[in-house]
């Protein structure tokens, strides 16, 4: 029996009970691999389940206790049989890396070659995995390959595909999945945002509660607006492609109103589909703009002016749309 968790989304409880029910029968093996869509709390389940092992008085429903030392410590951060391996500072101290290293490879590799000093099991989490570069994945793979009784290593990851299928291969695999629209919009409800206002987020966030949660938090909604307000407008000639595009980049929100425009880009395409009364030639030029959209969002981490590439790509919807008038 697995007790419901506070604060869980319906589909986090499903993949913890899953995995709590596995590793109370003795039916998980040394490796999980847990993914599904990022903002979905792959790595609270994976938390929780931790502090499960971990536990020295669980209770009823085998849930932690939350008062034995075990999971003192770990909600202290300081369990010694406990590890939690992400970005760490580079060798001077100035700024986090973008990538799992092999040093903390090695690291973790030792640590779970030792005894686990409160006697029981010894849980390691590496998240994101998919930012373990190449010799990391490496010495991973060897940890992997020779596991010792009692000792967990768990891969959290938004992008599995992204790891050596060599590594892939040796781990159970637990999948958190979008859920129903219907449970999505009822827990953004339970969230405190309004029905209506919930409904268009999660239209944007193609039906992530996760994400459409965060928009409604940190104004990505609004944002989301403005930047269809602006493509309209550049259709009909009321703004200039070159004042709009230093607009986009003034800030850091630039690769955010690109990806925007691309859903918005899409949609339209979409809605010329459903009406069968497409203009084929629309249509191409719309997926062509999609494509230039993606290529112009990937621009923005290199040293290309920004401002210069959107304009670019603002003058080419401004030029279609009115092509499209004609």
């Amino acid at each position: 029996m697995t007790g419901k968790v506070a604060g869980f989304a319906p589909w986090q409880q499903r993949a913890y009970a899953q995995a709590a029910d596995a590793l109370d029968h003795g039916r998980m093996g040394h490796a999980l691999l847990l993914c599904g869509p990022a903002r979905l709390g792959k790595l609270a389940v994976a938390q929780r389940l931790a502090q499960r092992l971990l536990c020295r008085d669980r209770d009823s429903e085998g849930e932690p206790c939350g008062h034995c030392r075990g999971c003192q410590l770990f909600v202290a951060g300081s369990h010694p049989d406990y590890s939690l391996v992400t970005f760490a500072f580079n060798k001077e101290g100035t700024r986090l890396r973008t990538e799992v290293v092999i040093e903390q490879i090695r690291d973790l590799s030792a640590r779970l070659a030792l005894t686990p000093q409160y006697g029981g099991a010894q849980v390691a989490i590496i998240d994101p995995a998919d930012a373990v570069n190449h010799a990391a994945c490496n010495a991973l793979l060897k940890t992997l390959e020779e596991p010792q009784p009692g000792r967990f290593l768990w891969l959290v990851t938004a992008d599995p595909g992204r790891l050596p299928a060599t590594i892939r291969s040796r781990c159970q695999k637990l999948e958190i999945r979008l859920p129903g629209p219907e449970e999505a919009l009822a827990w953004l409800q339970a969230q405190g945002h309004d029905a209506s206002t919930a409904g268009e987020a999660l239209d944007a966030a193609r039906g992530h509660p996760g994400l459409a949660d965060a928009w409604l938090r940190d104004g990505g909604l609004a944002l989301r607006r403005e930047v269809a307000t602006d493509l309209a407008q550049l259709a009909r000639g009321q703004v200039s492609a070159a004042a709009t595009a230093q607009r986009w980049v003034a800030d850091e929100h630039a690769a955010l109103r690109l990806r925007f425009a691309t859903d918005l880009a899409l949609h339209e395409a979409s809605g010329l589909a459903a009406t069968r009364l497409t203009d084929a030639g629309r249509t191409r030029r719309l997926a062509a703009w999609f494509d230039a959209a993606n290529r112009t969002r990937a621009l923005l981490r290199t040293t290309v002016r920004a401002d210069l590439a959107v304009a670019e790509l603002l003058l080419a919807w401004q030029s279609d749309a009115v092509r499209a008038t004609e």
